[in-house]
């Protein structure tokens, strides 16, 4: 059996990527211009079966506590479902401009980060306290959140989603990093 060179990896790899997500932007490896969001107070949430329950309860402070408006890009139920699906959602709304940020939740938080970081212009952060947030925020300019419904209790969730909603980026020297470490970051 011939081991596969570098080439044929990267095509592998990018085939397996396309049929989690789906099909790529025609320019996926240069991340689009930034887009002006259609609304800098819209957000877009989304989460599998593990983090539905979460997502439901954050979907209902956003909206009634923190008077941004949601686009719920599922789950809709407890049923079993693929968190790439809804992770890359959540990421296409913020990278389009349909939404200023978003939210991932799952069981973890990292396969919704991971898949929603595939998408260009996306800087997703899983976090699991405020420090971290604030970190993402502040010196990363993350723009979507990841959470992990098994790992941070509800009332820190709400918290920390208010706090990356209302958290701007520091610019700054952090302006020059985020732009080395992100196509499609900070311009």
């Amino acid at each position: 059996m011939r081991t596969p060179d570098e080439k044929e990896v990267r095509r592998l790899v990018g085939e397996a990527v396309d049929r989690a997500l789906g099909p790529a932007a025609p320019a996926r490896a240069a991340a689009p211009a930034p887009v002006k969001p259609v609304s800098p107070r819209r957000v877009a949430i989304g989460a599998d079966h593990g983090g539905f329950e979460l997502k439901e309860i954050l979907r209902r402070a956003i909206a009634d506590e923190m008077g941004w408006q949601v686009h719920d890009c599922g789950t809709h139920s407890g049923e079993p479902v693929d968190y790439p699906d809804f992770a890359a959602a959540v990421a296409r709304e913020v990278a389009a401009g349909r939404a200023a940020l978003g939210i991932v939740v799952d069981a973890a938080g990292i396969g919704s980060s991971m898949a929603a970081n595939k998408v260009a212009g996306i800087r997703c952060a899983v976090c699991h306290d405020d420090k971290t947030v604030l970190n993402a925020r502040e010196h990363n300019d993350a723009n979507v959140l990841s959470l992990g419904a098994k790992v941070v209790h509800r009332g820190t969730a709400v918290r920390m989603v208010r706090l990356f909603l209302t958290t701007e980026f520091a610019g700054g020297r952090h302006e020059r990093r985020v732009k080395r470490s992100c196509p499609g970051g900070s311009e």
